[in-house]
């Protein structure tokens, strides 16, 4: 939601590499919207009436990342009871969504060379290569560049997750946005609860004011109390 100079020029470019196969690599501070990003790609491209598959990289916990992502056959490893499809199979067709891909295992990150360059994926226990069509897009809200300085993250898998990027603005930076957003999100209040409340125009500009840290996620947050806990309707 916006309409900054900078949230056109990521519209922009949402329009322009919806349409391709490329990978894309979202960037940006937490809370900034990488995610509803990575959907309206999603949303905007021929594999719109596919699967959409979010995973968090920093949720999985490192020794079944590997399991998640390409699955694994039965007796793989202790506690493999079935055969288990993982989350490459689960998007083939569609689009991978690799959040937090900053806080992959360095470790774990060659695993992810096979599948990006040859859209192929080997289960665990498995000496069966398995065929994937999938688009990947990822996001991160770390210095990548830095990280690979660091040897904390590799260079080529950047260059695979990164044959386009899409750096999200901070909120201080497009706040002639805020009024935008406040307005849906009061909207969506009023229809889901069928109440008419309104915030006044002086405590949106209090909120222009802000420096919003936690960005369009703090904001929301906010408004989301507010709303909920408010004993009138201004």
């Amino acid at each position: 939601i916006g309409r900054s100079e900078l949230m056109e020029n990521v519209f922009k470019l949402v329009d322009r590499v919806a349409p391709a196969r490329s990978t894309v690599l979202i960037t940006g501070e937490s809370g900034t919207g990488k995610e509803l990003v990575a959907k309206a790609i999603h949303e905007s491209s021929p594999r719109a009436d596919k699967t959409f598959v979010p995973v968090n990289c920093s949720n999985i916990p490192s020794e079944l990342l590997e399991s998640e992502l390409f699955g694994h056959t039965k007796g793989a490893f202790s506690g493999a009871n079935d055969d288990k499809i993982g989350l490459f199979q689960q998007a083939h067709k569609g689009t991978l969504f690799l959040d937090e891909i900053g806080d992959l295992p360095l470790e774990l990150q060659p695993s992810l060379l096979l599948p990006i360059d040859d859209k192929k994926v080997k289960r665990l226990g498995s000496v069966r290569e398995e065929e994937v069509n999938v688009r990947i897009i990822s996001a991160t809200d770390r210095n990548l560049p830095e990280a690979i300085r660091d040897k904390r993250f590799r260079e080529q898998l950047y260059h695979r997750l990164r044959e386009c990027e899409i750096t999200l603005p901070p909120l201080r930076e497009r706040r002639e946005d805020i009024p935008l957003i406040v307005e849906y999100y009061l909207s969506q209040h009023n229809h889901t609860m069928g109440e008419q409340r309104y915030i006044a125009i002086s405590a949106v500009e209090y909120m222009q004011e802000l420096s919003w840290d936690g960005n369009v996620r703090q904001l929301t947050n906010l408004l989301k109390r507010v709303l909920q806990t408010a004993q009138n309707d201004r």
